[in-house]
């Protein structure tokens, strides 16, 4: 095959869509015969992902890799940061945490310059293994304060010599102004990189836009790739938390109602994607006691700060709500930090997660967490209540968690233990993506009792991978691939 150049998306603004169109340019080109590989330097999402060495990336970079149909590797995001609270940030550097730090801390100390080093050395590393790379921006690309720190936009491009495409999201308004600002910041070594300009989320009839495209061409000076349609049946993992605003919907009818309790450092929202796709369930985001009280299944999601999450739904009634469920023999289960906070006691006897110190937990499960600074990273494969099926999930946690009487949910392929077992309708976990294994999803869903018509069971990672090709055929259509073929080969 031949050599392709890098090929990197970047944006006018946050959230345009980079994360999902690397995904299907990974896509397209592992079915085009190549080798491609996802990467971002730097991430911040507290959606993340264990690679087989046991290592931390961000999520959208380990499905940007499974679109690509290659392991994950911190090499493809060697810099994630996972926030806190409102002000610090834990840094996770080639897959190891690193401390946290304060976002003044984070960009001002010596302008990231050692960061770069790191982040080019791990893309140089990628881009002797794969053809191509496919690189993700973060952000936009004309944030002028910012851009002799910036590590993950032009100054990586230039360093890869990048053929670079800007995207920008039409629905949101402003395109225009958006994309012509956009470029006229940039100084002529990073213009020249610019090879095309991809209008993503168009609403109505394509044909409209030929007008405007031929204006923002003549503008720019640079051609128009495609216009992207706004699209409703292509289901691709969301980066960050940001997309639980658009699911907070209510119990219906007809239907298993899953309340997910919606904590403030919610991490790893992705463990429900699959509720979200299974046409048995209703899943809903909440921290409404009424909500939670009365729905079938509760789910107690994990946390980035299971101490102050703990807190706060503790305030807030959430908890109360959480127990009285129990109590009504509602079917309750945690994941991870949700596991911690069903127990007896959460200690942080070091400082992990703010002052050392401990609190009763829920009480819901006979168990005791102790937080450690150790993280554990880990891929899993276990078996689930003595099942013969092979289940997989991942581990990403910082805490060991103990019961008088051992009561295995899981058995780990290494023989350890997972989890604790109190009844089908009550159990905790630390596996993230456990709810990925049909023998588990389906045994969660009886656990309620609850008759359903849509009875059949639900594939997951089939499903997954009949997204990603659809992804692929989707921006075959509507992008001039020609002409990126065109950019990129060497």
């Amino acid at each position: 095959m031949k050599q392709l150049r890098p090929v990197m998306f970047v944006g006018t603004a946050s959230d345009v869509g980079k994360s999902v169109i690397a995904a299907g340019f990974c896509r397209i080109f592992k079915q085009d015969g190549y080798m491609p590989a996802p990467f971002k330097a730097q991430n911040m999402s507290l959606n993340s992902y264990a690679t087989p060495e046991g290592l931390e990336i961000g999520r959208a970079q380990a499905v940007q890799a499974e679109a690509a149909g290659v392991a994950c590797h911190t090499d493809m995001n060697p810099v994630l940061l996972k926030p806190t609270n409102d002000k610090s940030s834990q840094l996770v550097l080639h897959g190891k945490p690193a401390g946290n730090q304060t976002a003044w801390e984070y960009f001002m100390q010596d302008d990231k310059r050692q960061l770069f080093e790191e982040v080019k050395g791990a893309f140089d590393r990628l881009s002797v293994r794969y053809n191509p790379v496919v690189m993700e921006g973060a952000g936009s690309i004309s944030e002028l304060n910012l851009r002799h720190r910036d590590i993950t936009n032009m100054r990586m491009a230039l360093h890869a010599g990048a053929a670079v495409y800007l995207i920008s999201d039409i629905d949101r308004g402003g395109v225009f102004g958006s994309v012509y600002g956009t470029i006229a910041l940039l100084p002529p070594e990073e213009k020249a990189l610019v090879k095309g300009i991809i209008i993503n989320k168009f609403r109505g009839d394509i044909r409209l836009f030929e007008d405007g495209r031929k204006q923002l061409e003549t503008l720019t000076g640079i051609p128009v790739t495609g216009v992207l349609p706004y699209y409703q049946d292509i289901h691709i993992e969301e980066e960050d938390s940001v997309a639980l605003s658009l699911k907070h919907k209510r119990q219906t009818t007809g239907r298993i109602n899953i309340a997910v309790v919606l904590l403030r450092h919610m991490s790893n929202f992705t463990d429900f994607n699959v509720l979200e796709k299974d046409e048995r369930v209703n899943i809903f985001y909440t921290d409404n006691p009424a909500d939670i009280v009365t729905a079938d299944i509760v789910i107690v999601p994990g946390s980035k700060n299971t101490m102050s999450d703990l807190v706060a739904i503790k305030n807030n009634g959430t908890a109360r709500a959480i127990t009285e469920a129990f109590k009504r023999n509602k079917v309750v289960i945690g994941i991870c930090g949700g596991y911690q906070m069903m127990g007896i006691s959460v200690a942080d006897p070091h400082g992990v997660e703010g002052e050392p110190g401990s609190m009763p937990g829920l009480g819901i499960l006979p168990v005791n967490t102790v937080l450690t600074r150790e993280k554990i990273t880990r891929q899993r494969r276990f078996s689930y209540r003595q099942q013969a099926a092979s289940c997989e999930g991942y581990e990403i946690h910082m805490g060991h968690t103990t019961g008088e009487t051992p009561s295995p949910l899981n058995v780990l392929d290494d023989g350890q233990p997972d989890g604790y077992f109190l009844s089908n309708r009550c159990w905790g976990t630390y596996l993230h993506g456990i709810l990925d294994n049909t023998a588990v999803l389906d045994d969660l869903l009886a656990a309620c009792g609850k008759t359903v018509t849509a009875a059949q069971s639900f594939d997951y990672r089939a499903f997954r991978s009949a997204q990603y090709d659809k992804l692929a055929a989707y921006i075959r259509q509507h992008l001039d691939m020609e002409a990126v073929y065109k950019a990129i080969c060497l």
